[in-house]
């Protein structure tokens, strides 16, 4: 009878120490943390020095991972940007782009809001945006994002031109493609000089107030140009 006492004494310890195992797993990172932990270096890091003075060594230690673990998630630190650049681009594309009809209520100020919207949708990200523009000579992946995020820019503009055109608010100039086209790779050159270091630039501020000048007078001033 003792021994059938002490017996049942000694079952539980196995299940407890079964527990506490099973509860300090559950707290090791996931795979997901540790891809988040990747990205958020490489981002953190851009804003402190250029994409090609960073190695995969400071994205693995930064991270808190070893860099066969690194290995594990990306295949190199290139890959790393191309993920966080099309995170950038993506959410800042359809969400700031307004619905055709605002532009008829208020036209100026609609170009003049298209404008800063252009802007606002990369700031939050401006580093990755910069460093993944950079890289684009040799990144034919960073390429093709960009190709299609400003097309899509384009796009829109174009029918929004064409909507005003339509409603004869503005006049039948150069196709609407073409103007929209040469104003969104305006917006870009512009853009990529205010946001960065390059000179000549204008402060943000004054560029974008520059480019909505030049945007409506463009839609709506009415001058075919000859050569």
């Amino acid at each position: 009878m003792s021994k059938n006492s002490t017996h049942c004494k000694v079952d539980p310890v196995p299940a407890a120490s079964s527990t506490r195992v099973r509860g300090r797993r559950a707290t090791r990172p996931s795979g997901d943390d540790r891809e988040a932990a990747i990205l958020r270096t490489l981002e953190d890091m851009l804003e402190q020095r250029p994409f090609a003075e960073i190695s995969v060594d400071d994205l693995a230690k930064g991270a808190g991972l070893s860099r066969p673990t690194f290995y594990f998630y990306f295949a190199s630190k290139d890959a790393v940007l191309v993920r966080l650049f099309a995170r950038a681009i993506t959410a800042s594309a359809a969400e700031q782009r307004q619905p055709p009809g605002t532009v008829t209520e208020h036209p100026q100020q609609a170009w003049h809001d298209g404008i800063f919207a252009f802007f606002d949708s990369l700031r939050p990200h401006r580093a990755v945006v910069l460093a993944g523009v950079a890289a684009m000579a040799t990144n034919a992946e960073l390429r093709q994002m960009w190709s299609t995020y400003m097309t899509g820019w384009i796009d829109y503009t174009a029918a929004l031109i064409t909507t005003e055109r339509v409603r004869g608010a503005a006049p039948e100039t150069i196709p609407a493609h073409d103007l929209a086209t040469a104003l969104n790779l305006m917006n870009e050159r512009v853009l990529l000089a205010a946001q960065g270091s390059q000179r000549p630039t204008l402060p943000e501020q004054a560029a974008t107030e520059a480019l909505a000048h030049i945007w409506i007078a463009s839609i709506y001033g009415g001058t075919t140009a000859s050569v």
